[in-house]
């Protein structure tokens, strides 16, 4: 067990010399690292467990001082600290605050918020926290009507949420936006078509280096129909009212669309597969959503048959899908095992998600982290649980279970933590020619 331990601890130091190319986040590029304490607690994973052992929820109301809603979060710290994510803020305290005590308490919080306090400081605390986090890029979730000015977007890497594309386009305000952000009068089929042509020569000429899109578990991808689309898309943009079965017919239109843009301009197409919206109405901001474990990737597998020339990282939410994940990743060449999402990024649910992949799964698509922050603070603990998890598995399963050698141990960490997410997303280019598709 020692020597285990000794091999744990030399893999997990070499990993820690490594940059972190981070394929996803939520972080604005506008203002990156948190300015207050209260950017810190108040990312949904603090407020949503406080919330569930006790506080109510408005003790971090959006309108109380940022000082108050620290403090109000402080009283309830001693109810959470047995969970990762309070480790990440420990962690966050003292790598990047100096924080010298062990605990988070309503005692020492007035020391923290003093010490976090770095709202003179702007974009040099942002180079700070790129620095010593040892970051080398990291992936955007933009919207797809984001001007996409304003920062170094080879850092900072664009990506093109569709979300609202796909499951809002019957919202007028949707097409308002597409109209602005294309420069296309949208008014039927056609016109949207060449409208998201736009947005993708828009995107890929600033840099994004690929789609991504969050699908709840009721959707079901299918090829598109023009004749089924055309009246639904019409009466959508129009703002006329609609039947289930008609929008039912427009997310999959806008969908397949998405899709056929993906295969002209060869970006990566992230599928981020299961949330249910507002399963918990009462709950804090960022707290209500769940997922339904009905969810199966069987669901998908018209799409993945069909665009076989378009790479689909794909993140699912239930922590029990796993193994269909690396099932549909054994067998289709386009299929690629991305991260631990939000329900699932927990210690517990890597290591039996990563056995699985490294023993089934070729080594060249694995795909093995990203952070999902919303702050640049959060990405250094973050990775590091991963390295940390990393680590354990390939020093327990893969060198003194299978015989590996710390050297080709080492070579498939550095595989997925760097070298797959670099190659995956660099190869992006334009169309050979327009899309003709329907």
């Amino acid at each position: 067990m020692t020597n285990n331990n000794s091999i744990e601890a030399e893999l997990l130091e070499e990993m820690a010399r490594w940059p972190i190319f981070d394929p996803h986040s939520h972080i604005d590029p506008h203002r990156p690292a948190a300015r207050h304490l209260d950017e810190v607690l108040g990312y949904h994973y603090y407020t949503e467990l406080a919330h569930s052992a006790g506080m109510p929820a408005d003790r971090v109301a959006a309108e109380l001082d940022p000082d108050v809603r620290a403090r109000n979060l402080a009283e309830y710290l001693d109810r959470i600290d047995s969970t990762v994510q309070y480790s990440w803020l420990l962690e966050i305290a003292r790598t990047f605050y100096r924080f010298p005590s062990d605990r988070i308490t309503p005692r020492t919080i007035a020391e923290l918020i003093e010490l976090a306090d770095h709202r003179r400081d702007g974009e040099a605390w942002d180079r700070q926290v790129w620095e010593t986090s040892r970051l080398e890029a990291v992936f955007l979730t933009n919207d797809f009507d984001d001007p996409l000015e304003g920062w170094d977007t080879s850092t900072f890497v664009p990506c093109l949420r569709t979300d609202d594309l796909v499951l809002k386009l019957h919202e007028p305000r949707t097409i308002e936006r597409l109209r602005s952000a294309s420069g296309v009068d949208v008014q039927d089929q056609a016109s949207l078509r060449e409208a998201i042509g736009a947005l993708f020569e828009k995107f890929v000429s600033r840099g994004a280096r690929a789609c991504a899109i969050s699908l709840p578990p009721d959707f079901l991808p299918r090829p598109a129909s023009p004749r089924r689309a055309v009246t639904p898309i019409r009466k959508a943009i129009h703002g006329m009212d609609l039947r289930p079965d008609e929008r039912d017919e427009i997310r999959c239109a806008v969908f397949w669309t998405l899709a056929e843009f993906c295969d002209d301009f060869r970006l990566p197409f992230d599928l981020m597969i299961g949330p249910i919206r507002n399963v918990y109405p009462d709950g804090v901001l960022g707290g209500r959503d769940l997922f339904d474990r009905r969810v199966s990737l069987y669901d998908y597998r018209e799409l993945f048959n069909h665009f076989q020339g378009v790479t689909f990282p794909v993140s699912t939410l239930s922590p029990d899908a796993g193994a269909e994940l690396v099932a549909y990743s054994w067998i289709f060449p386009n299929v690629l095992p991305m991260g631990h999402w939000w329900y699932s990024n927990v210690p517990a649910f890597i290591a039996a998600d990563l056995k699985a992949r490294l023993q089934a799964v070729p080594k060249v698509k694995l795909l093995g982290y990203y952070s999902d922050a919303y702050k640049l603070e959060f990405i250094l603990p973050k990775f590091q649980m991963y390295r940390r998890v990393l680590a354990k598995v390939l020093a327990e399963d893969a060198i003194r279970g299978r015989g590996w050698t710390v050297e080709q141990a080492l070579e498939v960490a550095r595989l997925v933590l760097l070298e797959n997410p670099r190659r995956i997303f660099s190869g992006v280019g334009r169309p050979a020619s327009p899309s003709t598709k329907i």
